[in-house]
């Protein structure tokens, strides 16, 4: 008998979509080698979730980097034109459909500009392909966030040690190598909790979203892509620190909360704000990568990967939340539906 009836099965190419990501290493250092050789700044650029996708790679960067990055949603970056912005700049651009017109028109300005410009898609069809100096893809409309997490953190990491940061590459390669494999386990030990939770919170209409760090796209996406997007359910997500600044005020015994947990350097917010809502609402749900036992990734770079795992954890349990609710993931009213 099927313990969570209506969930969907777990992707069965999961593993080897996101073997096929870490395999595009040395390309990705070749590429990166090219870039970085006069290379002053750096941008991230996307929007929804590829903007998410890009969430951890810039906390990495922000920790290592011995040139400026930026994080931009890509019509934000569109209109502000940044004045660094030149021939001595590195443009990372991702959309998964590569349809998204704010991102093409990012590529497009930001290689007239004398920009790298490297994408991430789906596939070397897509539009936004065609407006990359280099591309890299996955090829999958089901396992997407790993795999394009694993690509954006694989080039930072490789910009990164091109522009001179100091970091034990040799062990983060080793993490992300791990990563098909430790994931795909992970999915299958998450499976209860993340149940629990979507029983828990299916029902309600409102749900606040908190993690921090390079966790934030995590959080940030799960409330607004899976919650807003996909289940048409009213949330809100927050810096977890952000939230003791104002925000927690509404918190009552029965507010539902979900927390996102790494274990980086920023997993001392989340404590903060855990004790705090285990004292004043009944309600809160906890995603901790510190449960899953992440065979191969060393022990020193699993708050490196536990952002990257929390994200996949994230579709997972918005799988769990279509079982419980019976509303597919794929139900639109507004988007690829009217003009906006």
């Amino acid at each position: 008998m099927n313990a969570y009836p209506n969930l969907v099965s777990p992707d069965v190419d999961f593993r080897h979509i996101a073997e096929a990501a870490v395999t595009q290493r040395d390309r990705i250092g070749q590429v990166a080698h090219a870039a970085a050789r006069e290379m002053r700044n750096l941008f991230l650029v996307g929007c929804g979730g590829s903007y998410n996708d890009f969430s951890a790679a810039s906390y990495s960067a922000d920790r290592a980097a011995k040139i400026p990055t930026f994080l931009f949603n890509s019509e934000e970056f569109n209109r502000r034109r940044p004045a660094l912005l030149g021939t001595n700049s590195v443009v990372l651009v991702a959309s998964h459909n590569g349809t998204t017109g704010e991102t093409i028109e990012a590529a497009r300005w930001a290689r007239a500009a004398g920009a790298r410009v490297i994408g991430f898609t789906k596939n070397e069809t897509t539009k936004l392909a065609a407006e990359c100096d280099e591309v890299f893809t996955y090829n999958s409309d089901r396992t997407i966030l790993a795999p394009k997490q694993v690509l954006i953190g694989l080039m930072v990491t490789a910009l990164l040690k091109e522009a001179g940061s100091v970091l034990d590459f040799a062990t983060i390669d080793q993490a992300y190598s791990a990563v098909p494999a430790a994931f795909e386990k992970a999915i299958e030990e998450a499976e209860a909790n993340l149940h629990e939770i979507a029983k828990a919170f299916g029902p309600e209409p409102f749900t606040y979203v908190l993690s921090a760090g390079p966790n934030q796209g995590a959080g940030y996406g799960f409330a607004m892509c899976y919650l807003m997007e996909m289940q048409w359910k009213h949330a809100s997500w927050f810096n977890a620190n952000e939230f003791l600044h104002g925000a927690f005020e509404v918190v009552q015994p029965d507010t539902p909360v979900l927390l996102f947990k790494g274990e980086d350097d920023t997993r001392t917010v989340i404590d903060r704000v855990e004790a705090f809502l285990n004292k004043n609402t009944q309600r809160c749900r906890v995603i901790d990568s510190k449960d899953y036992s992440l065979p191969g990734v060393p022990a020193s770079m699993r708050g490196e990967i536990s952002p990257l795992l929390l994200s996949t954890l994230s579709k997972r349990l918005a799988e769990h939340y279509q079982a419980v609710t019976g509303h597919l993931l794929t139900d639109r009213r507004y988007m690829f539906k009217t003009v906006y």
